[in-house]
This record gives structure tokens, C-alpha cells and sequence, in this order.
């Protein structure tokens, strides 16, 4: 049996679907990942080191204009700035939302060295509205080349994240699937 993403829980047709370590594009191919450090979660919390269960919409693209052309996607895209920064601190009001650096708070810095934030999808994990302490900072980012463990985000070989957004749009889910048994 070919496994695409309609056949997991989580997903729905047309979704890309994570289970184990592997990305299942909607037509059934599959890559290799990278995932939180503590594996897949049902309660994701802040700085757990996990990769929360569920179907998050892929709400934009950003990306490094000093290393990468403009992706070719159909997600809203915008050119990632020196001072951008992702605010983490769940007494901050601006929690998990996107700020500019310096912040007098805890944050992520979007412009990184390492080449992991040349290509980020934002995903639409703890948004709408974002619930102090369950979580910021969820994306879809550039793997290191070992496939280490990121920090409770999805990531890809670059090539294979520059394939996947090429098919991606305003309609676009990632369904995380929880390999734990019910």
C-alpha cells in the first residue's frame, strides 16, 4: 500500500503530512525530516523541545534575500530583515508573533548564520489567538545537514523544501500525525 497523506488521521487530501521522520508531499512522495528534539507531542509547551500534533495552514514564506532568489510559491512571501526577530516569552504580549530586534524580551532571531532560516514557512500553530506558554515558533525551515533535531519545528533538505513550497498556496495544511498508539 502506498501511504499519501489522506491516509493518515490528522491530514485531509491535498495536505502534506509528517509521521516518524518523513514528509509526505500530497502526491504520495515522501522525504526525510527533522523534528523536535523530544519527538511528537500532544501538549506542546514552550522550550519542550517537541513537535506538536496536529493540522497547521501554512500561513506565509519568508526568506534570506542575501542567500536565496525569491522562492517560487504560491504562499504569501516576504524578504526576512537583519533585525527580525520571533518573540518566545509567554508573559510578552507580543508572544509568538514576529518582532524587531533588539527586543527587551526573550525572542528568536530570524536572521541566522547557520543557513535553518534561509527558507521559513510560517505555520499557523498557536496563532489565532496565540495561548501564553503552549508554544511559538512552529515551522516548516531548512534542515542541518545530519538531520539534527530542531527545537519542535519541521525541517527539510533545501532542495526538498524548495520542491515542497513550489506546490504549496493560500490552501496548504501540514498535518503532524502522532506515532503514538491510541
Amino acid at each position: 500500500m502506498t501511504l499519501t497523506p489522506s491516509s493518515f488521521r490528522q491530514a485531509r487530501p491535498g495536505d502534506i503530512a509528517v509521521s516518524g521522520q518523513r514528509l509526505y508531499f500530497p502526491d504520495g512522495d515522501t522525504v526525510r525530516c527533522a523534528l523536535g528534539r523530544s519527538g511528537i507531542v500532544r501538549d506542546k509547551r514552550e522550550g519542550d523541545g517537541s513537535t506538536p500534533v496536529g493540522r497547521w495552514k501554512l500561513r506565509r514564506l519568508v526568506y534570506r534575500p542575501d542567500r536565496e532568489a525569491e522562492p517560487l510559491t504560491g504562499l504569501p512571501v516576504a524578504a526576512i530583515e537583519a533585525d527580525d526577530g520571533w518573540c518566545d516569552d509567554p508573559a510578552d504580549p507580543n508572544y509568538n508573533r514576529p518582532v524587531k530586534r533588539p527586543y527587551p524580551t526573550g525572542h528568536e532571531t530570524m536572521w541566522r548564520t547557520d543557513g535553518l532560516y534561509d527558507i521559513v514557512v510560517i505555520l499557523g500553530h498557536n496563532d489565532d489567538p496565540p495561548v501564553p506558554g503552549a508554544g511559538s515558533a512552529i515551522f516548516l525551515h531548512c534542515a542541518r545537514p545530519d538531520y539534527g533535531p530542531t527545537e519542535g519545528c519541521v525541517a527539510l533538505a533545501h532542495a526538498d523544501l524548495r520542491r515542497l513550497i513550489a506546490q504549496c498556496g493560500p490552501n496548504t495544511y501540514l498535518a503532524v500525525e502522532d506515532n503514538q498508539a491510541e
